[in-house]
């Protein structure tokens, strides 16, 4: 049954849109990479980095991420270096800053906090800077998703 949709897709939908993919999916990624650190370091606290706030945070940042990326289709000719090379510097910036974040008291806890953080943002990073670029441009992406 065609219901119609098949309609000609904006830039800034397609790039919106396609950050919230991304989004979803690195959404789920992140869970995923929070539930098997947590189980296999016994890491306990869970005020800052949980599902909520994982969920939430994640959700918000990637469609706001796509309209960045819009920003740059917009404006340069090769968008997608200048924003991969951007979200990388960005992801190794977050990811040095991470190292000098001191938690609590313990410095065991403060090296799992850490860790934890440095693998959400490394994850976040990635799905970014190559997933939205990568997405963007997929034909079959743009068809089926979209």
């Amino acid at each position: 049954m065609e219901y119609g949709y098949d309609f000609p897709k904006s830039k800034f939908y397609r790039a919106m849109m396609t950050g919230f993919f991304v989004g979803f999916i690195a959404t789920f990624v992140c869970l995923a990479y929070n539930i098997i650190y947590r189980n296999s370091t016994g890491f306990p606290l869970s005020a800052f980095i949980n599902v909520s706030s994982i969920i939430f945070l994640v959700n918000i940042l990637f469609p706001i991420i796509g309209i960045i990326y819009y920003g740059f289709v917009s404006s340069f000719k090769k968008a997608d270096v200048f924003f991969m090379i951007l979200f990388i510097l960005l992801t190794a910036f977050f990811g040095w800053r991470t190292e000098l974040i001191r938690r609590t008291n313990d410095r065991l806890l403060n090296i799992e906090f850490r860790n934890l953080l440095i693998g959400i943002v490394i994850i976040l990073g990635i799905s970014a800077s190559i997933f939205i670029p990568l997405l963007y441009h997929n034909k079959k992406f743009t068809d089926a998703v979209l």
